[in-house]
């Protein structure tokens, strides 16, 4: 099945480098874990994380970003597995020590009773000790659904919560833009 996405991965490393804050934040912690990158695209954050050491598994509905990023991992022997699902269809959480959000969700009016449930599912699959990171755009409503999300399960512990400036880059056209981001970091 084609998806939206599958057109835009025809440039390769659409989005470019990941979060230096993202990659900090991974930088410090135990390279004994397993990290699921949900909506990895082409792995903009899966590849840099498993060249950290961390076993990483990558899903997104783009076969052609999953096919990129396993390229990548198999040049490199990466300890990097891709899945090419849906990935609101996922069940099995609870082998994963850190969960990754990034820029998954917007919480426009037709998606935030979806992205919030799906949020609320991931809390509760997920087990004791598992790190969710939420990389989202600090514009409109966004952080303050996400917070309230969030914040509404009594059972997570927030870590983090830093903000951060993503400049966007396209080599083909010039454009280039900045969008104010907030990475969230919240542990069960």
């Amino acid at each position: 099945m084609k998806v939206t996405y599958d057109k835009y991965y025809q440039t390769e490393n659409l989005f470019g480098l990941p979060y230096p804050e993202l990659m900090d934040f991974f930088a410090d912690q135990p390279k004994t874990t397993r990290v699921l990158d949900l909506g990895c695209g082409q792995g903009r954050d899966a590849i840099p994380i498993a060249r950290l050491g961390f076993e990483v598994t990558g899903m997104d509905r783009s076969q052609v970003g999953i096919d990129q990023m396993m390229q990548v991992a198999r040049i490199e022997n990466l300890p990097l597995t891709g899945i090419t699902s849906d990935i609101y269809e996922i069940e099995d959480l609870a082998e994963y020590d850190f969960i990754l959000l990034d820029s998954m969700f917007h919480f426009t009016k037709n998606d935030r009773n979806r992205e919030v449930k799906f949020i609320q599912k991931i809390i509760a699959k997920i087990k004791d000790g598992c790190h969710i990171i939420f990389c989202i755009q600090d514009t409109g409503k966004k952080v303050k659904i996400l917070n309230q999300t969030v914040d509404s399960n009594e059972k997570l512990e927030r870590l983090a919560d830093r903000t951060f400036i993503y400049t966007f880059e396209d080599n083909e056209t010039g454009h280039r833009s900045t969008s104010d981001y907030r990475m969230i970091v919240v542990r069960k």
